[in-house]
Order: structure tokens, then C-alpha cells, then sequence
């Protein structure tokens, strides 16, 4: 069970950053004129260079630090090259990495709801939610095996 989860681990090490480029959404102002692609990162660089670099930084906080720190994290767990007790630590940084995926939610949800323009969801969006929810589910796997004992 513990080489599943850290196999599964690892792969999120190469799927984040494959998430972060995949095109969340496609929006456009008209339905007549054609949708631009939303990545995670493009969309980063959009708040940055617009002014928003408060706003920016918490996003990166939120989509970029919080999951590739909890799975480095989680992988020197599995590794035994770190203690149990940097669990708590993780479980933390799972929940910033899911305000993540909530206020992307909520993005699409006001943009659909103005009525101006057009949002429509993209692979890249179930990539990083899948991505979000499998690192969660190893956390909670790891804490499991850690309170039966089974991890050093």
C-alpha cells in the first residue's frame, strides 16, 4: 500500500505542473468572437502584469507552492527520509491547495452568471482538481497507515 501511495505521490510531482499549463477554461467577452485559453499560469501572469500582484502571489500561494510543497512533503514521508509529525503540516497545505480549486469554482460560476461573455470549462480544470483531490487522498491514506503503525 505505501509503494501505491508513493508511486501515486510522485506522479503529482510531474501532473501539477502539466495542470498548471492545461487550459482551465476558455472565456470570451461575445459569443461571437473566439474563447482565450485560461491556464493556471497564464492566468498568474495576467494578474501580475494587469497590477494584481497581491492577488497573483496568493494564487500562486494557493495553485503553485501549497500542492508541490505537500507532495514533496509526502514523499520524504514515504521516503522515511522525514518524521510523522510533518503530517499536520501537510493537511494544512491540502487545504490551501483546495481554496484553490473553490475559488476557480466560484470564477466560473460569477463569469456564467453575468451573462456578458462566455465561460466554458476545460480539461485542464479536471486535471488540476483531479490532481488536487488524489494528493488528498494520499495524505489521508498516509495519515491512516501512519496511526496503524505501518509507516517508520
Amino acid at each position: 500500500m505505501l509503494r501505491l501511495l508513493a508511486a501515486l505521490n510522485l506522479a503529482l510531482l510531474v501532473l501539477f505542473p502539466l495542470a498548471w499549463t492545461a487550459p482551465l477554461m476558455r472565456a470570451g467577452l461575445l459569443p461571437l468572437f473566439g474563447l482565450e485559453e485560461i491556464s493556471v499560469l497564464s492566468g498568474l501572469a495576467a494578474l501580475w502584469q494587469g497590477g494584481e500582484v497581491a492577488l497573483a502571489l496568493l494564487v500562486a500561494l494557493f495553485a503553485l507552492v501549497a500542492p508541490m510543497a505537500k507532495t514533496v512533503a509526502l514523499a520524504l514521508v514515504h521516503l522515511s527520509k522525514a518524521p510523522l509529525g510533518l503530517l499536520p503540516a501537510v493537511q494544512v497545505l491540502g487545504k490551501l491547495a483546495m481554496a484553490d480549486v473553490f475559488l476557480i469554482a466560484v470564477y466560473v460560476t460569477l463569469a456564467k452568471g453575468m451573462a456578458v461573455g462566455r465561460v466554458e470549462t476545460a480539461w485542464g480544470l479536471w486535471l488540476f482538481t483531479a490532481c488536487v483531490l488524489a494528493s488528498l487522498g494520499v495524505a489521508v491514506a498516509t495519515a491512516h497507515l501512519a496511526k496503524r503503525g505501518a509507516l517508520r
